[in-house]
């Protein structure tokens, strides 16, 4: 039988991608205590990249925004699997960090960081707000437009 928040997931359509595998010397996720502290995610989709370019330029801040939830889908999939599989030992998102690759003088990382940060109220409810950092960046690995981090308490 499917959890809560699996049934969550359902109830809103949303499909989560498969957990990437680290593209370089690092570890997906750490549990530390009750912390998952989720590394870096970026437009993957199932091996696929998406996004890949500079919002203002490539991209609309809403397409930003599309790209910011691909990488909260993915920072969900690394939570299943430190998880064991049971995202309803999720607490709480903690913290969320978002890189958004822009333009000079771009200034809606914030409404770009809302990808992410929406999806993650929608899944989880009152555990899903978080505190949060948008920023802009010049560059972001495989060019990408968006990519995000995330800290978790869990049970």
């Amino acid at each position: 039988m499917a959890g809560r928040i699996e049934a969550r997931l359902e109830e809103l359509g949303i499909e989560l991608p498969k957990a990437s595998a680290p593209a370089a010397n690092y570890v997906p996720y750490v549990i530390s205590g009750n912390l998952v502290f989720i590394a870096g995610q970026i437009t993957f989709w199932n091996g696929e990249i998406k996004f890949i370019g500079k919002v203002g330029r490539d991209f609309s801040t809403d397409e930003g925004k599309q790209a910011a939830r691909l990488c909260g889908l993915n920072l969900i999939a690394q939570l299943k699997n430190a998880c064991d599989g049971d995202l309803d030992r999720v607490r709480r998102c903690v913290k969320l960090g978002v890189f958004v690759n822009c333009v000079d003088g771009f200034a809606e990382q914030p409404e770009v960081a809302n990808g992410a940060s929406d999806l993650m109220v929608d899944v989880f409810g009152e555990s899903g707000r978080h505190a949060r950092f948008a920023v802009g960046a010049n560059a972001l690995p495989r060019n990408v437009a968006t990519e995000a981090d995330g800290i978790f308490e869990i049970a």
